[in-house]
C-alpha cells in the first residue's frame, strides 16, 4: 500500500484516511487501489469490527479526480467500491465538504459522522453531469423523496445540521471532532460480536425493498452463519459467567 491512503488501528476499529489533501482528497488510480486494498484488510481481519473513513486536513473527498481522468480515465475499481463499499460496518468521518462523488463515498459507508457546518450535495447537473456514483439511488434511501428531489434537481447543497435533522447525519461533531466522535461510535459497535455485526448490515442493507418472503430467504444464510460461529457460543458463556466475551470473528 502506498502513501495514497493512512491507516491507524484502535482496538477493534481501523481508520482509514484518503491522504491527497492538495487534491481535496480526489480519487485517482493510486488513491483508488490504496482505497481497495484498505477495505480488503479491514475486511478480512478477524481482529477488526469496524471501519472509519475520513479525509486528511480537514477535508473529506471531493469525489473523482477529474484532472487524472482525462488522462488516466476512471480509476479502476473505484465503481465497485461506490456499489459494494465494505464488508464491515464503515463510519464517514466528514470535515469541510462532502459535495458530488465526496458525498457519494460517503453514501457508502454505512454511517456518516459529520462535523457542523459541512455542507452535502450533488451538484452535478449544474456541470451537466449526473450524481452516477450511487448519489441518485442512495439519498433518496437516507432522507424524504422531496428532500433527495430537491438536493438533485435544483444541485442546492443541505448543511450538516440539515442532514442530521433529516437522519442522513448519524452524529454531529465540532470542528475537527469528526475522527473523534466517529471513534465513540465506532467502539461501541465494536463492544459487539463482530460476525453479527457484519450480518445485521448486510441484512439490513440486502432487503430493503424486497417482499418478505425474499428478505427472508436473504437472511437465513446470514442466520445460520452467525449462529454457529464460535461467537455464538462464547457470547452466552460470557453472559453466564458475567464477563465481558472476547470475540473471536469467526
Amino acid at each position: 500500500m502506498g502513501n495514497e491512503i493512512l491507516t491507524e488501528t484502535h482496538g477493534r476499529v481501523r481508520v482509514i484516511t484518503l491522504n491527497r489533501p492538495k487534491a481535496k482528497n480526489s480519487v485517482n488510480g493510486a488513491l483508488c487501489t490504496d482505497l481497495l486494498a484498505a477495505i480488503k484488510d479491514l475486511d478480512t481481519d478477524d481482529g477488526l469490527t469496524a471501519g472509519i473513513l475520513t479525509g486528511a486536513d480537514g477535508g473529506f473527498s471531493a469525489g473523482m479526480d477529474l484532472k487524472a481522468f482525462v488522462t488516466e480515465g476512471p480509476p479502476k475499481g473505484f465503481d465497485h467500491f461506490l456499489q459494494n463499499g465494505s464488508q464491515k460496518p464503515l463510519i464517514a468521518a466528514v470535515e469541510g465538504f462532502a459535495l458530488a462523488g465526496g458525498l457519494e463515498i460517503a453514501l457508502t459507508c454505512d454511517l456518516i459522522v459529520a462535523a457542523k457546518g459541512v455542507r452535502f450535495g450533488i451538484p452535478e447537473v449544474n456541470k451537466g453531469l449526473l450524481a452516477a456514483g450511487g448519489g441518485l439511488l442512495r439519498l433518496p434511501d437516507r432522507v424524504p423523496y422531496a428532500v433527495a428531489m430537491e438536493m438533485a434537481l435544483t444541485s442546492d447543497p443541505i448543511s450538516a445540521e440539515t442532514a442530521h435533522s433529516w437522519g442522513l447525519v448519524s452524529r454531529l461533531a465540532e470542528t475537527g471532532q469528526a475522527v473523534e466522535v466517529a471513534l465513540e461510535l465506532a467502539n461501541r459497535i465494536a463492544e459487539n460480536a463482530p460476525l453479527a455485526v457484519a450480518a445485521s448490515k448486510a441484512v439490513i442493507r440486502g432487503t430493503r425493498g424486497l417482499a418478505a418472503e425474499e428478505a427472508w430467504a436473504f437472511q437465513n444464510p446470514h442466520t445460520h452463519k452467525v449462529f454457529t460461529s464460535e461467537d455464538a457460543q462464547e457470547g452466552p458463556t460470557a453472559f453466564a459467567q458475567k464477563r465481558a466475551p472476547n470475540w473471536k470473528g469467526r
